[in-house]
């Protein structure tokens, strides 16, 4: 990877969706081909060290990135006592969807070709919202997620899709597993030998990000692999 220091244009935006306006941290690189956005998992949001440290290596592939919260600071106190809209996939989506929309028309991003990466919950939520906007979205990476709360759904995707899982993940392991054997688009697993669920051993979530990168290297442009 070119990991020569570039220009990245940071913007603090703020996205208007349905009846709420969720925010988010749009850093487009000068040359990028896609941009990628990240659908945070349950319990997290757009400051989460490792979905940042994922953008950043994406971002020195070539890519611009946005990483939004999907849900509101009431709506994030709310849940941090009641655990419940974490789960509610189709509201997660349907905000990923209209963040989706805001790019396809936002000046600085309108060209750009999309992709998602998606963690925990939140790779259900970019499974759904792909099957809403099939003709726009290219390619979806999740790490450590929960693609079978995407239900029925999974056998609709029509992008080509990356699922990435820790080796001493075994549950998610398996639940992975089992969707992968629903979509019937383009698919991949990747078991990354010694991680957990949040990756947090040494040298795990690089390669996450690395896997990631390829992915939408080959989904969003031609360009060579890392």
């Amino acid at each position: 990877m070119d990991r020569r220091k570039q220009y990245i244009e940071r913007h603090l935006v703020r996205v208007p969706v349905n009846e709420v306006v969720l925010e988010g941290d749009l850093d487009l690189s000068p040359e990028a081909f896609g941009i990628v956005l990240f659908a945070h998992g349950s319990g997290s949001s757009r400051f989460s060290p490792r979905n940042r440290y994922v953008a950043d290596v994406l971002r020195g592939a070539g890519l611009s990135t946005l990483l939004i919260d999907l849900l509101t600071p009431e709506e994030e106190a709310v849940d941090m006592v009641t655990g419940h809209i974490r789960f509610d996939i189709n509201l997660l989506a349907g905000r990923l969807v209209g963040a989706t929309d805001w790019l396809t028309h936002n000046p600085d991003t309108r060209k750009l070709r999309i992709g998602y990466f998606g963690a925990s919950t939140g790779a259900a939520a970019a499974l759904v919202a792909s099957v809403e906007r099939p003709d726009v979205v290219e390619a979806i990476v999740s790490r450590g997620g929960r693609p079978d709360l995407a239900g029925p759904l999974l056998s609709r995707v029509k992008v080509p899709t990356l699922l990435i899982v820790g080796g001493d993940d075994t549950i998610v392991i398996d639940i992975n597993e089992k969707a992968l054997d629903q979509i019937r688009v383009e698919k991949k697993i990747i078991i990354v030998p010694g991680a957990t669920h949040l990756f947090e051993e040494p040298g795990t979530l690089e390669e996450v990000a690395r896997h990631a990168a390829n992915w939408f290297l080959k989904y969003l442009s031609h360009r060579m692999k890392i």
